[in-house]
């Protein structure tokens, strides 16, 4: 009976001290993998970006900002929507030059160095330089924005030059053309497709199109979708100074706006002109007005646009407005 009893206690024994092993090691393992992955791997994070239109900081816009003495001005009524978001992406149509001449009339412009006080308050971080103005001042005028905006943490694409940022892991490119008196060569497409691989998520900056008008050419869809085929995920356009239409572009075919983000896969979109969003022509209600574009990304992927618009009231100061406005 007793060695019955001391039998029964040493198996007791040995299954507690089995189990005690078995337990700590799979509660070592489990929390080894709550310890190691990342809380972002489980929770996907959403990267914003913001893209607007032409943005001018001579002539009118100089005058009024160095009256004021205030070279945030431009920016006063917009930039606590665009700080909010991850990247914001602008077309600058001047050179940025010292000693920049004030001037109301012409059509060279410029602005100082101080007129960048307006992008860092706001939280503009990519500027597209390739369009029919930056070369106002010559190559030299080229050579002194690159420098400006670079010395205050800016980020100039255009011209060949290749910017990425890297936003909840996701490596987004930027590219910028001017094709209002160039066509695109082969060269500017290998261009594309060898920043595609370089990014996860590639934005095709273009200064292209008619100015003063509300519709694209049909030269340009074609070179849009040339665009895409090479690995441009958005086409952003600029120079016409007037909105004009959309296009969603998926394997070589126009198609709706997605409705869902599980609808945007394989959707490409080319926004042909967003118009003004920093100006001094005032003279016509479409000038005055702009479409600012708001992309939600996730793992490198569209899953939601949004539409903006903007008003310019005064001077080269756009306020945000609906669509009824």
């Amino acid at each position: 009976m007793l060695s019955n009893l001391i039998k029964l206690l040493l198996v007791f024994i040995i299954c507690l001290f089995l189990s005690v092993v078995y337990f700590g090691v799979v509660s070592k393992n489990k929390s080894q993998v709550y310890i190691n992955k990342p809380f972002a791997e489980i929770q996907k994070k959403e990267t914003s970006i913001l893209l607007a239109g032409d943005v001018m900081l001579g002539r009118g816009v100089y005058n009024k900002s160095k009256k004021l003495d205030d070279y945030t001005y431009p920016f006063n009524n917009v930039y606590n929507i665009l700080q909010k978001s991850d990247i914001v992406l602008i077309n600058l149509e001047n050179p940025i030059v010292e000693n920049c001449p004030v001037e109301i009339t012409g059509m060279k412009f410029c602005s100082l160095p101080e007129s960048l006080q307006g992008f860092l308050f706001s939280g503009i971080d990519v500027v597209n330089i390739a369009n029919n103005h930056i070369a106002n001042y010559g190559n030299e005028g080229v050579e002194s924005t690159k420098k400006y905006l670079l010395n205050a943490g800016l980020l100039p694409v255009g011209l060949g030059i290749y910017q990425e940022i890297e936003r909840n892991g996701t490596k987004i490119g930027f590219l910028g053309f001017d094709f209002t008196s160039n066509l695109p060569k082969e060269s500017d497409f290998a261009l594309i497709n060898e920043s595609s691989k370089k990014a996860d998520f590639l934005i095709v900056s273009v200064h292209w199109g008619v100015e003063y008008t509300g519709t694209s050419k049909t030269y340009q869809k074609e070179w849009a979708r040339k665009f895409i085929e090479n690995g441009a995920d958005v086409v952003v356009g600029h120079h016409p100074h007037w909105v004009q239409e959309i296009e969603y572009i998926k394997d070589g075919s126009n198609v709706s706006l997605p409705e869902s983000p599980n609808n945007w896969g394989g959707v490409r979109p080319v926004y042909y002109s967003l118009g003004n969003f920093v100006f001094d022509q005032m003279w016509s209600e479409e000038t005055k007005k702009g479409m600012v574009i708001e992309l939600i990304l996730v793992d490198g992927k569209i899953t939601k646009e949004n539409r903006h618009f903007i008003y310019m009231k005064d001077i080269g100061q756009p306020v945000f407005v609906d669509d009824n406005n």
